[in-house]
């Protein structure tokens, strides 16, 4: 039963111009001053949704776009620093891309937050998708085995770091501890210091390849999942649900269907369905024009993804509309009443799913964002979890 919502910010600026007629996505080059908005944009985000109800604010960590899409390098960091101006929110990491860390400056710096905020930031760990944000750090994107390699081992020292008072690791990428004399020992064990206050840590990770090995790899260190928002190219199939449902099974947790996940979905709320359609198309353009030419958009072909990047050829090139993604159910658009129709749709076809995320597409103006979300949360959100009541304010 549906009884959590979350929304999820990657951290974009507003943009002058969006739409497949605006500029191409590798043609802009913000200002300094104009992508440092991120920062107002996501506090002003995490004060509407901490004051109407919702339980967790995700951001996404990227690196060096100067286009202005995905601007937040440290989830963490901004978590703290907003957990400071709002009540009881929830700041999801999703996610830390961990190939780009020191798994123990990583594992250092939630725990860190952890002790900070209360327990109010919530770990998540991913592979990444940039080849210019992965590479440029050291480790490897274009080779896919390697990535997940890397990735593996690091979220095993993690869990090692966060779960045990005293710890090593021997492995291909990391020697932990080296074995070195220190203060009169031979060092055999080291201890993160600190250790998170929340034990164990919850942990979330996309679905997208949804193979074998990385299901059982999350259900291994009990990560839950997240299917869609965002660039995740992941879908709430059937099939994948059932592979998720199986593999939570083998590691012992019996489920319903949907259990241990979190369901991404984007929706625009208007008094029509036509007319929520007709104003989200530029940002479900503007979106599009993002993430299909990194392999999130499937079933494109070449010339297709080429045209993106072209103002005069994309209006021919037959690309997906915003109306198949509704019928799709991958975008909710309508008035309340049907935005309530079609998750009551999802809660009764996926039983064991408690956590949703409402997001906006990449593109979205903060005033739009911020009208969305209030009415999603005054009118959609109390027939899964009652009335909202807004947190007390101190004397």
């Amino acid at each position: 039963m549906i009884t959590k919502f979350g929304s999820l910010y990657a951290g974009h600026v507003d943009l002058d111009d969006i739409g497949f007629d605006a500029t191409p996505v590798n043609d802009r080059w913000l200002s300094d001053q104009r992508l440092a908005t991120v920062f107002d944009k996501a506090l002003a985000i995490a004060q509407l949704m901490d004051r109407t109800g919702y339980d967790t604010f995700w951001m996404a960590e990227h690196h060096f776009q100067r286009e202005g899409y995905e601007c937040i390098p440290n989830i963490l960091q901004l978590s703290v620093h907003m957990a400071h101006l709002t009540e009881r929110i929830k700041f999801g990491c999703g996610f830390n891309i961990t190939p780009m860390w020191h798994p123990l400056r990583l594992a250092e710096d939630f725990a860190t937050a952890d002790v900070l905020t209360g327990g109010r930031v919530v770990f998540g760990v991913g592979r990444g998708y940039h080849t210019r944000e992965v590479e440029v750090f050291g480790a490897p994107m274009t080779d896919g085995d390697a990535n997940r390699e890397l990735f593996e081992e690091q979220v095993d020292i993690i869990f090692k770091a966060f779960n045990e008072p005293s710890f090593s690791h021997h492995g291909k990428h990391y020697d932990l501890p080296p074995n070195v004399p220190y203060r009169g020992y031979d060092l055999k064990e080291i201890t993160l210091v600190p250790r998170p206050v929340n034990l164990p840590v919850e942990c979330w990770q996309p679905v997208v390849s949804a193979t074998p090995r990385g299901l059982d790899f999350m259900a291994k260190h009990g990560i839950k999942g997240v299917i869609g928002g965002g660039a995740a190219a992941g879908g709430a199939s059937e099939k994948v649900l059932a592979a998720w449902r199986e593999t939570l099974a083998r590691h012992g947790r019996e489920t319903e269907l949907g259990g241990d996940l979190a369901l991404g979905l984007s929706f625009h709320i208007a008094d029509t369905q036509q007319k929520a359609i007709d104003e989200a198309r530029p940002f479900f353009e503007e979106n599009m024009k993002m993430f299909a030419p990194l392999g999130f958009v499937r079933g494109l072909t070449d010339e297709q993804i080429a045209a993106i990047g072209d103002p005069k050829k994309t209006r021919s090139a037959g690309l997906p509309t915003i109306e198949q993604a509704v019928e799709a159910g991958a975008w909710l658009c309508g008035p309340p009443e049907l935005i309530i129709e079609k998750l009551a749709d999802v809660q009764e076809r996926l039983p064991g799913l408690e956590s949703v995320n409402m997001g906006n597409a990449v593109g979205t103006p903060q005033s739009v964002i911020l009208e969305q979300l209030e009415w999603f949360a005054k009118e959609v959100m109390p027939a899964f979890k009652g009335k909202v009541e807004a947190p007390a304010v101190a004397d």
